[in-house]
């Protein structure tokens, strides 16, 4: 008979974050519906309203996307009139994000929309603050594990 106490499905983590992450993207997928965006390409636009112009690599930093998953959203964002793509003219090799006239236009009414969202979750700004608090700690931790891991292959591959 094995000694491991099993941990339960509803105990687990890591399934309370992936069930809420889903939850909060169908939630805002249909918030989201009137401007015709994903919530990829609304934290996109989130990065580029507090920061613009971004190169592509700088905003992938910024929501942990890689390349793949980010051209094919900043292209959907340009054919959409959101963002424009400009190659660096110091860099060739650089692709500059900026907003649109559009973008900027419409920034207020997704602030305001994305706001009720927050409203109807009915927590209080404490709340939210604990409950993103504890979500850098677990991000956080997170990476350090895999920092972590990452260094003792790199250790086991010298060996």
């Amino acid at each position: 008979m094995s000694e491991v106490t099993p941990v339960l499905l509803d105990e687990q983590l890591c399934f309370s974050i992936y069930s809420a992450s889903k939850k909060f993207n169908h939630f805002y997928q249909s918030a989201l519906a009137p401007f015709k965006l994903t919530y990829p390409q609304y934290i996109a636009l989130l990065a580029l309203w507090e920061d613009a112009p971004l190169t592509v690599h700088q905003l992938g930093q910024r929501l942990e996307l890689d390349s793949g998953t980010l051209t094919p959203l900043l292209k959907r964002l340009e054919k959409q009139g959101w963002v424009t793509r400009v190659r660096s003219r110091t860099d060739e090799r650089q692709v500059l994000i900026h907003l649109t006239a559009m973008a900027t236009a419409k920034r207020d009414e997704v602030y305001q929309r994305i706001g009720q969202c927050q409203t109807l979750l009915g927590m209080s700004d404490d709340e939210i603050e604990t409950l993103m608090t504890d979500l850098v700690t677990v991000k956080a931790q997170l990476d350090q594990v895999s920092h972590q891991r990452l260094i003792d292959k790199q250790v086991n591959l010298q060996k």
